[in-house]
C-alpha cells in the first residue's frame, strides 16, 4: 500500500494538476462546495415555501421535495447527463452534471432542514415582529432566517457530510474526481484491487470524520448559546422580582 501512495498518491489527490485537469480527492471537494453552495439559496426558497401560510406555494414545494427524495440521485444524475444538453442546446461537462443532479437533490433534502429550522423558532417572535409592523419578508430575514439557519449549522454540515459521499457516483459519467482516480489506479495495476479501494475508503473516512466532529462541535456550541441566552432571560426575569423584594 506505502507503494501505491508513492506512485499514485498525487494521483489520488489531485489527479493530472497542475499538467492537466484538477482531479481526485480536491475535485471531490470542490463538487461538494460548489453542490452545497448553489443549492442553498434553492433550498432556503423550499423551506421557506413548506412554511408558507399560501397552500398552493406549500403543495408544489410540498411535491418537489417528495418527489426529489423518493428517486435515487443515479436517476438524476443520468437525467441531468441526458435531459440538460437537449435543454440547453449545448454539450456540459460531468462536473456541471454531476452539480446540477446534487443540487436538485440536496435542494430537497436540505430545504427540509430549513424548514424544520424555521418550525423550531418560537412563533411568539414572529407574532411579536408582526405587531411592531415588520412584514413577513423581514421578519423572516431580520428575525426568523438568521436563528433557524444558526441552529441547523450542525444538519447543514451533516449534509455536506453525504454530499461528499454522494459525489463518488460522478465517476459514472467520467468525472475525474477520486473514486474515478481510484478506478484509474485500479486498471493501471490490475493485481491490487483490495489495496487501491482502502486507500479510497480511508480518503472518504477522514473527510467525512473530520466533517462530523466539526458537525458534533457545532451541536455543543449551539447548546451552550442556548443555554447561555436562556440563563440571561432567566436572570433579567428575576432581577425585577429581586429587586421589589429589597424594597
Amino acid at each position: 500500500m506505502i507503494d501505491i501512495i508513492n506512485e499514485y498518491g498525487v494521483m489520488l489527490m489531485v489527479g493530472q494538476f497542475p499538467n492537466g485537469p484538477l482531479g481526485g480527492l480536491a475535485l471531490t471537494i470542490v463538487l461538494a462546495v460548489t453542490s452545497l453552495l448553489v443549492s442553498f439559496p434553492l433550498a432556503i426558497c423550499i423551506g421557506l415555501a413548506r412554511t408558507s401560510k399560501i397552500k398552493a406555494i406549500c403543495q408544489v414545494a410540498a411535491a418537489y421535495t417528495y418527489v426529489v427524495r423518493a428517486v435515487p440521485l443515479v436517476l438524476l444524475v443520468f437525467w441531468a447527463y441526458f435531459v440538460v444538453p437537449l435543454v440547453t442546446g449545448y454539450n456540459i461537462s460531468g462536473f456541471v452534471t454531476m452539480v446540477v443532479a446534487l443540487v436538485l437533490y440536496e435542494g430537497a433534502y436540505l430545504g427540509e432542514v430549513i424548514r424544520a429550522g424555521i418550525d423550531s423558532v418560537n412563533k411568539g417572535q414572529t407574532e411579536a415582529a408582526r405587531a411592531l409592523g415588520m412584514t413577513y419578508w423581514q421578519c423572516m430575514r431580520k428575525i426568523i432566517l438568521p436563528q433557524a439557519l444558526f441552529n441547523m449549522i450542525p444538519s447543514i454540515l451533516n449534509q455536506f457530510v453525504l454530499i461528499t459521499k454522494n459525489t463518488s457516483l460522478a465517476y459514472l459519467i467520467g468525472t475525474q474526481e477520486v473514486t474515478f482516480a481510484a478506478y484509474q489506479i485500479n486498471n493501471q495495476l490490475l493485481t491490487k484491487p483490495f489495496q487501491v479501494y482502502i486507500l479510497l475508503a480511508l480518503c472518504y473516512f477522514v473527510l467525512c470524520f473530520s466533517l462530523s466532529r466539526m458537525a458534533k462541535w457545532l451541536e455543543g456550541y449551539i447548546g451552550r448559546k442556548r443555554s447561555g441566552v436562556g440563563r440571561q432571560s432567566q436572570n433579567n426575569i428575576d432581577t425585577p422580582v429581586h429587586l421589589e423584594a429589597s424594597k
